[in-house]
C-alpha cells in the first residue's frame, strides 16, 4: 500500500510539472516576449554574411553593357513593378553573393537579357551578359545556367521547339561555358509544349 501511495504521488508531481509551464520540449503556445525579440532581431553575419540587396532597375539602367533595345524595354508593366527576376548567389567566390538579374517583356514574358553582377570592392561590375532573345540565366548548385529557347519556322510566341541550357563556371575571371543540352519540344493535346527526351 505504501508503494502503491508514493508512486501514485510521484505521477501527480510529474503531472502537476507538465502542466505548470515548464521548459520541457513539449510546451507550446505563444512565445514568449524575449523570444519573440530574439526571433525578429537583424540576421546574424555568419547567417546571411555575404548577401547585400541591389536595386536591380537602377543597376542596369546605368549599366553601359545593356543594351538600348533592352533599357526601352525596362519599365514598370503593372503599377511600380517592373518585369524583372533577381537572384542572389555565390558563383564568382566574391566577398558578396553574385546577383543574377533577368528582364522580360511585359506582353508575353520573354526574357530578354540575362545579367550577373559581381562585387568589386564594393561596387557591382557587370560580369556576363546574354541578350539572345528568348533567355533566362539561375543559379543552379553554384554553377550558372542560361537556357536559351529556340523556334522552328511557324512556331508561335508562345510554343518555342525547344530549348538549349548551358552551364557556365568562373575561372580565370570570367564564365566559361561548358557542355550544352538540348531540349527538344513535343506537343501535347492541347497544343503547348512538353519536354521531350533527347536521343
Amino acid at each position: 500500500m505504501i508503494a502503491v501511495g508514493a508512486a501514485l504521488a510521484a505521477l501527480a508531481l510529474f503531472l502537476a510539472a507538465c502542466g505548470s509551464g515548464g521548459t520541457g520540449a513539449r510546451d507550446e503556445g505563444p512565445a514568449h516576449a524575449s523570444a519573440a525579440a530574439v526571433a525578429g532581431a537583424s540576421p546574424s553575419a555568419s547567417a546571411f554574411g555575404k548577401f547585400r540587396r541591389v536595386d536591380a532597375v537602377a543597376l542596369l539602367k546605368r549599366d553601359p553593357q545593356v543594351s538600348p533595345a533592352v533599357k526601352r524595354e525596362l519599365k514598370p508593366c503593372d503599377g511600380d513593378d517592373y518585369q524583372v527576376d533577381v537572384s542572389y548567389g555565390d558563383l564568382t567566390d566574391a566577398p558578396v553573393d553574385d546577383v543574377v538579374i533577368n528582364v522580360m517583356t511585359c506582353a508575353d514574358w520573354v526574357g530578354i537579357g540575362s545579367y550577373v553582377y559581381r562585387d568589386d570592392d564594393g561596387v557591382f561590375r557587370n560580369v556576363f551578359k546574354s541578350e539572345e532573345s528568348p533567355v533566362y540565366a539561375e543559379i543552379d548548385r553554384g554553377t550558372l545556367s542560361v537556357t536559351r529557347q529556340y523556334y522552328e519556322q511557324d512556331d508561335p510566341i508562345s510554343s518555342p521547339s525547344g530549348d538549349v541550357v548551358t552551364p557556365y563556371t568562373w575561372k580565370s575571371g570570367r564564365f566559361v561555358p561548358g557542355k550544352p543540352t538540348r531540349n527538344e519540344y513535343g506537343k501535347s493535346a492541347d497544343g503547348s509544349p512538353r519536354p521531350v527526351p533527347s536521343t
